[in-house]
């Protein structure tokens, strides 16, 4: 049987397969696009979306709580309908990939197929008993939670980020295995959804990649609500305790051992690559299983590129999306665009969020660099006192030489929105100098940018 020929054959429909598909099409392309679960990927379904919608909810339930703060009467304890909640996201879920499978279903020049695609070689795909080939194939495969081989782990149940937005009923006490993004945006959440809830980190401190005072802030941040958190666990284990699930760690403080009711595993995320049979095409994968590529999202085969978080090179909504930018402006407009042109920038969606562009001062310290820091607590930050949060700081690092902005960190109130400041200066080249010179709005928290450079110091 002879394969269905495609100019472009995309395996994936997370943030960067659609869009390039309509890249592609719009250029005249004969596009296929394989999608073995649910359009829309991880934002869509069990990412970014649903759980921001979780965190909007946990945040009307804290901020009726502080209503007295306000001068503000709400009549009585606040509580939480978790099936309301829960059904917010699911809605949002719903409607975005509906939206997004209505737009691919009707985009002129492509085919949307349902199924496991598996390669037979470099430029051909199997689909169930279809067979696909084109010149093109781009990887937008995705990722999912990891599930590492922790003593216990196949004898007790556990939750990760996919079934833990499917769970109907409030835990009375959550243990989440992990201290950085997913663990610490969940545990929040459910703490002000009214579960009592304990972090469990293996390393010394919370989301350790972040500097050490921010570490620090966050972790006070999530104490102060009462959450309990027990960083240095060594060899940890999932076991019973009188019936219940349970953590057994070795830490310096604290209880050998904490049970609970239901436990959550955050620590990390592994490719969905092991099935699609990279092998039989010759593409390379590092020992994680991440596609290796080049600086124009390349792989080691010719006519096969990678996108998104299959390749380890961005594991964010944003990365993704920029991956597909980047082929496609390579692909179609004669550009030359690089993965290493892009400035990382993320956020952490805790309360108050955090916002990072660029180097943190122990990574631009560790560079070699002479660099100048410049901080300020919320507390100086007019726009977060009139709003009664004021737990956080602002920091700025830059290079004392080439005054450079290397980066920055906003957690705050609107850390997430106000850090897109920097990110654009530093996107266009600015220098120190001509950040320091922009007027910014008052009262907002990013008029304290400018202040920042003006009080950086030799660091």
């Amino acid at each position: 049987m002879s394969p269905l020929a495609f100019d472009a054959i995309i395996v994936g429909a997370g943030q960067a397969g659609p869009s390039l598909a309509g890249r592609l099409s719009g250029a005249g392309m004969k596009v296929a696009l394989v999608e073995r679960h649910l359009v829309g990927g991880t934002c869509v379904n069990t990412g970014c979306m649903p759980t921001k919608t979780l965190v909007a909810s946990a945040y009307a339930a804290q901020l009726a709580r502080r209503a007295a703060d306000y001068g503000v009467n709400v009549g009585g304890p606040v509580s939480v309908d978790i099936a309301v909640a829960r059904g917010r996201a699911t809605k949002v879920t719903l409607d975005n990939r509906a939206k997004v499978t209505a737009w691919l279903e009707g985009m002129a020049g492509l085919t949307l197929i349902r199924g496991h695609a598996r390669f037979e070689g470099p430029d051909r795909l199997r689909v169930g008993t279809d067979l696909l080939s084109a010149p093109r194939i781009f990887l937008n495969v995705g990722g999912r939670a990891a599930v590492p081989p922790l003593p216990g782990v196949d004898q007790v149940p556990f939750l990760t980020n996919t079934s833990m937005l499917a769970l109907e009923m409030l835990p009375e006490h959550l243990l989440v295995v992990g201290g950085s993004y997913i663990g610490l945006e969940f545990a929040q959440i459910y703490r002000r959804f009214g579960s009592r809830v304990t972090i469990v980190e293996r390393q010394q401190r919370l989301i350790a990649r972040e500097d050490k005072e921010v570490s620090e802030a966050i972790r006070a941040s999530l104490e102060a609500e009462g959450i309990n958190v027990r960083t240095g666990a060594e060899c940890i284990r999932l076991m019973k305790a009188d019936g219940r699930p349970a953590i057994g760690l070795d830490c310096a403080d604290g209880p050998p051992e904490v049970a609970g009711s239901h436990i959550l595993l955050a620590v990390g995320r592994v490719p969905n690559t092991a099935d699609l049979g990279l092998e039989t095409a010759g593409v390379a994968m590092d020992a994680r299983g991440y596609v290796q590529v080049d600086d124009r999202l390349e792989t080691n085969v010719p006519g096969i590129w990678a996108l998104g978080d299959c390749n380890g090179r961005g594991a964010f909504t944003h990365t993704a999306y920029n991956d597909h930018e980047i082929v496609a402006a390579n692909l179609l407009d004669g550009a030359d665009r690089k993965l290493s042109d892009r400035i990382p920038a993320y956020a952490l969606y805790v309360d108050p969020p955090l916002g990072r562009v660029g180097l943190t001062e122990a990574e631009a310290k560790a560079s070699g660099r002479t660099i100048l820091v410049g901080r300020r607590p919320m507390t100086d930050v007019g726009r977060a006192v009139e709003k009664g949060e004021t737990q956080g700081l602002m920091k700025l690092v830059a290079d004392a030489e080439t005054r450079a902005i290397l980066g920055a960190a906003i957690l705050g109130p609107g850390g997430d929105e106000a850090i897109h400041g920097v990110i654009d200066m530093m996107n266009v080249g600015a220098t120190i100098d001509q950040l320091a010179w922009s007027v910014p709005i008052h009262p907002t928290v990013s008029e304290l940018i400018p202040t920042l450079v003006n009080e950086a110091r030799l660091a």
